[in-house]
């Protein structure tokens, strides 16, 4: 009788439980599934970024929106400077002016970074620079990659 109220003494310690485990991974694939943004352009124009000594890398992806310049890689027009927002390619340079309003009113701190092919008429490249300032995004990155070895 004594030795059923007796605590018995085990060489094993208990254990943490695993039940909440599965939930746990659950939570964290959902959170960094809502918080991680995959921004996929399908590119129609080539860009050969130039070299730069001195880059600045931002931070914040999500003000920015890309304008691609540079010849188109397949098509009828192959090899034609061309302008691309998003996985569009602009016919005129006019319409850079409304698109790119309509995307300022969306964020107010956009930034337009320009991907410029090296090859690119720099004609062009200004009349997208005067459409930009047009449409009041004054705020522009010129993307390159680093020169030399890193």
């Amino acid at each position: 009788m004594s030795t059923h109220f007796q605590k018995r003494s085990s060489d094993t310690e208990p254990g943490f439980t695993t039940a909440s485990l599965p939930d746990i991974v659950f939570m964290l694939l959902i959170f960094f599934m809502v918080s991680t943004v995959l921004r996929e352009t399908d590119l129609k124009v080539q860009t050969s970024l130039p070299s730069a000594e001195a880059l600045t890398k931002i931070d914040q992806k999500r003000l920015i929106s890309a304008v691609y310049i540079g010849p188109i890689k397949q098509g009828e027009k192959q090899g034609q400077t061309a302008v691309q927002i998003d996985d569009a390619l602009i016919e005129n340079t006019s319409a850079i002016r409304n698109i790119m309003y309509g995307k300022l009113q969306e964020q107010p701190k956009l930034i337009v970074s320009l991907k410029v092919d090296r090859e690119s008429q720099m004609k062009i490249v200004n009349e997208v620079q005067q459409e930009l300032r047009e449409a009041g995004t004054l705020r522009i990155n010129y993307s390159s990659t680093r020169e030399g070895p890193r």
